[in-house]
């Protein structure tokens, strides 16, 4: 193993040019294999495709799956990540990677075959720093929990209108799996090794403070494979409005009202429990709370069950009704993970390095 070395690697010559997928992986066992191979079968009319995959020390075996796949195809390289966090994976990608395009990839998700020829064209077109293509969310597994967080996952009252997996083609504020100008993300610092979630936001607003564009394509898409089952899929939640907290002591501009909106449902709900239960129901701001607090989880219900209602009709089956209380849980953990955030100290920030301090990768190819 080196540690580092850049020769040996495929450069841009002439007009070729050399594109790079960093791909961060964690225990990815499951999805490795087929997000890898589907990187493979890219299409690459006009560059040169480098795959690195930097693994987080899996405890699964999704290192032995890359170094069968890296024997087979030398495009394909295994970097290791001492810290395990994705930020650093994502700056030792971008240290170790040769091209001058590179591609940020999720480890459970696959592309269609034309994913990084097109946004590359489309970035080049619309004159962006970033360009993605249009997510389609697909269940984990056949199971009905995996259907219901897939459904859940990619709808706009679980997930706003803007979110990664919901908002339109155009310029936007941020963009999942794009391909990027490696220069620009290295010539603002990287990404800020402090934030475990949310650096792709962090990373996004400091590029268009900068004046630079992101644009999402409908021309192409990914797949993508959120949590296989419901526990994990509010866990993810809670921890993701938890990282808000930290984000906002960050970075705010990186983050809008919309990652807000749990927070103020869960504030709402937890105020007016707590006056529903002073003095009982003798008490006429006791039954006035009570009758509220009863009015806001029946309304959220009803528009949880109507979206459930749409989405039968179109899958034809009457288990999407078990959607409307799955986003009623989604939207408390998530705004209940902000407001511990915000209000009690922030756990393992101590293992968190500091922007810039990750530990060098190793690389396995």
């Amino acid at each position: 193993m080196d540690q580092g070395n850049q020769t040996g690697r495929p450069k841009a010559s002439g007009p070729r040019l050399c594109v790079s997928v960093v791909m961060p992986a964690l225990n990815e066992g499951r999805f490795i294999a087929a997000t890898v191979q589907s990187l493979q079968a890219q299409s690459t009319p006009n560059f040169d495709l480098e795959i690195l995959v930097i693994d987080g020390m899996s405890e699964d075996d999704t290192r032995q799956k890359v170094t069968t796949l890296c024997a087979k195809d030398p495009r394909v390289r295994l970097l290791l990540n001492p810290s395990r966090h994705t930020p650093a994976a994502l700056n030792l990608g971008l240290r170790a990677a040769s091209g001058d395009y590179v591609c940020i990839m999720g480890a459970h998700a696959s592309y269609d075959p034309d994913y990084i020829a097109v946004c590359l064209q489309e970035l080049l077109a619309h004159d962006a720093v970033g360009c993605s293509g249009k997510i389609a969310t697909a269940p984990a597994d056949s199971s009905l929990q995996a259907r219901l967080v897939a459904w859940a996952a990619c709808h706009p009252f679980a997930s706003s209108a803007r979110s990664v997996r919901t908002q339109p083609e155009g310029y936007a504020d941020t963009v999942p799996f794009p391909v990027m100008r490696k220069q620009a993300l290295l010539d603002i610092g990287g990404y800020n090794a402090g934030l475990i979630r949310n650096q792709d936001n962090d990373m996004n607003q400091r590029l268009r403070a900068l004046g630079l564009k992101l644009y999402v394509t409908a021309k192409t898409r990914c797949r993508y494979y959120p949590r296989p089952n419901v526990r994990s899929f509010l866990k993810h939640a809670y921890t993701s409005g938890l990282w808000n907290a930290l984000s906002l002591r960050q970075n705010p501009e990186s983050l809008s009202l919309r990652h807000f909106v749990p927070l103020a449902f869960v504030t709402a709900l937890l105020v007016l429990a707590a006056f529903a239960s002073v003095g009982g129901f003798a008490n006429t701001y006791s039954r006035d709370a009570a009758l509220a607090l009863g009015v806001v989880l029946a309304t959220h219900l009803g528009v949880g069950t109507f979206a459930a209602v749409r989405i039968g009709l179109r899958e034809k089956t009457a288990t999407t009704l078990w959607l409307a209380p799955v986003i009623l849980a989604f939207h408390c953990a998530y705004g209940l993970g902000t407001l511990r955030g915000l209000f009690l100290p922030f756990p393992g920030l101590e293992a968190v390095p500091a922007q810039g301090s990750e530990k060098s990768s190793k690389d396995c190819a």
